[in-house]
C-alpha cells in the first residue's frame, strides 16, 4: 500500500512538471529546459579542471559529494564566451541518470508552454552548433524559447569520462 502511495505521488510531481521550462539567458538568445530534467541550480563555483577534454566541459565540480562535469552552454553551442559573474549559475540537470552542470548567463523564469504553442526546429542549413540541440521552438505571449533538447546535449562522446568516473566509484 506504501509503495502505492510513493509511486502514485511521484506521478503527481511529475504531472506538475509537465509542459514547464526552465528559461535562461545566453547573449540575447532565451533558451528552455524541461523543468523535469533541472535538479537544482546552485551559483558559480571552483571547478577543478580535467585535461584532454573538450573545449566546452569548464571541468569538475564537488556537489555534496558526488563528482558533476560541467558545461558552458555558450561555449557549447559555439557562441562568444561571456564573463562569469554573480548572475552566472549552474543549473545541475540529471539525464538519463547522468547528472551535468550547465553554466547559464542568468536564469529568467519558469514558464509553461503547452504543446500546441511548441513548433518543430527550423531545419539549419547553416550547420549551427546551437540548432542540433534544439528540440523545438516554444511561443510565450510575445517572446520566443528555444527548447533545448538535453538528451542531445549530452549524446556525444565528450561525456564519456563521467560515466567512467561513476564507474570507478562502484568498484
Amino acid at each position: 500500500m506504501e509503495e502505492n502511495l510513493e509511486e502514485l505521488q511521484l506521478m503527481e510531481q511529475e504531472d506538475t512538471r509537465r509542459g514547464k521550462y526552465m528559461t535562461f539567458q545566453i547573449g540575447t538568445d532565451v533558451f528552455g529546459i524541461e523543468l523535469k530534467y533541472v535538479n537544482e541550480i546552485i551559483p558559480m563555483q571552483y571547478m577543478a579542471p580535467v585535461p584532454e577534454v573538450e573545449h566546452y566541459i569548464k571541468g569538475l565540480i564537488n556537489l555534496r559529494g558526488k563528482i558533476v562535469p560541467v558545461i558552458d552552454v555558450a561555449d557549447r553551442f559555439g557562441k562568444e564566451a561571456f564573463e562569469y559573474n554573480d548572475r552566472t549559475c549552474i543549473i545541475v540537470i540529471d539525464v538519463q541518470n547522468v547528472v551535468v552542470g550547465l553554466i547559464v548567463e542568468k536564469i529568467l523564469e519558469v514558464v509553461s508552454i503547452e504543446e500546441e504553442d511548441i513548433l518543430p526546429p527550423p531545419n539549419s542549413s547553416k550547420g549551427s552548433m546551437q540548432g542540433k540541440f534544439i528540440s523545438g521552438i516554444g511561443s510565450v505571449g510575445e517572446s520566443i524559447k528555444l527548447l533545448l533538447d538535453p538528451v542531445k546535449l549530452l549524446s556525444d562522446n565528450s561525456l564519456d569520462f563521467a560515466d567512467n568516473q561513476e564507474d570507478e566509484e562502484d568498484e
